[in-house]
C-alpha cells in the first residue's frame, strides 16, 4: 500500500474500507444539504480555480476528475514552503504542507459550493483530524485553501450550516485558510488512480469512494 500500512490483510482492509465509506456516505452525503451560500451559476464559459486538501491526493485527485464541469485536477502540496515540497520531506508530517489538489472548472457547468458538496459528501470524511483512515499525520489534514475573500465566505459557511444541521455524527474539522502557494507533485504521482487502476491502495482505500460518488451524487458524476 501507499503508506506502508500492511498490519491488516488485504481481504480484512477492502471489507473495513468499503463498510466506513458505505456508513459514513449513506449517514452524510445522502442528506447533506446544497450550500445555502454559493455563487450563481456564470453565464459564459470560463476557467476558475480551489485548492483543497483531505488525505491522499491519489483518490482526491480521482474523485475530481469525475466532476462535472471540471477541466483539470493537479496533485501538489500546499501549506509549507517551496524547499520542503518533496514527497520524501512532505511524508515526514513536518513540513507544514498537506497533500492537496489544485481543480480547474468551468463556473458555467458548477459552482464553488457544488465543488465543496462532492468534498464533505464523498472525497474525503471531514471530521478526522489529521488523518484520513488508513493515514495519519498532518500532511493528511482536511484543509479548505481558499484564494479570495467570497471562498473564505462560502467555505466557512457551508461547514457552520452543516455542523447546524448536525449532518455528521462528529464535528467538521476541516481548516480554512489562506492558500499561499500550490506546489505540483512529482509526475508519477499525476493520474495515479487512472494510471494504475489495479494498485492496492486504489482498489481497497480509493475505489469506494468512487462508488459512493456514482450512487450518491449521480447529478454532478460524469464518466
Amino acid at each position: 500500500m501507499k503508506h506502508g500500512r500492511t498490519a491488516m490483510t488485504s481481504a480484512l482492509i477492502a471489507v473495513l474500507v468499503t463498510f466506513v465509506m458505505f456508513t459514513r456516505a449513506t449517514s452524510a452525503a445522502a442528506t447533506i444539504p446544497d450550500p445555502q451560500t454559493d455563487d450563481m451559476r456564470a453565464s459564459a464559459k470560463g476557467q476558475r480555480v480551489m485548492v483543497l486538501a483531505g488525505g491522499c491526493f491519489w483518490g482526491m485527485e480521482e474523485v475530481f476528475e469525475h466532476v462535472r464541469g471540471v477541466t483539470d485536477v493537479v496533485s501538489g502540496y500546499a501549506g509549507g514552503a517551496a524547499a520542503a515540497a518533496r514527497y520524501e520531506m512532505v511524508e515526514t508530517g513536518t513540513t507544514g504542507h498537506a497533500e492537496s489538489v489544485r481543480i480547474t472548472y468551468d463556473p458555467s457547468r458548477i459552482t464553488y459550493g457544488q465543488l465543496l458538496k462532492v468534498y464533505f459528501s464523498v472525497a474525503h470524511d471531514p471530521t478526522q483530524k489529521n488523518a484520513q483512515w488508513p493515514d495519519s499525520g498532518p500532511q493528511y489534514r482536511s484543509v479548505i485553501f481558499y484564494m479570495n475573500d467570497r471562498q473564505q465566505q462560502i467555505a466557512k459557511a457551508y461547514i457552520a450550516q452543516l455542523d447546524s444541521a448536525h449532518v455528521y455524527r462528529r464535528p467538521i474539522v476541516t481548516e480554512v485558510t489562506p492558500l499561499p502557494a500550490f506546489y505540483m507533485a512529482e509526475a508519477y504521482h499525476q493520474d495515479f488512480a487512472r494510471l494504475h487502476p489495479d494498485h492496492r491502495y486504489i482498489t481497497q482505500i480509493d475505489r469506494p469512494k468512487m462508488d459512493a460518488f456514482k450512487t450518491l451524487l449521480p447529478a454532478l458524476y460524469v464518466n
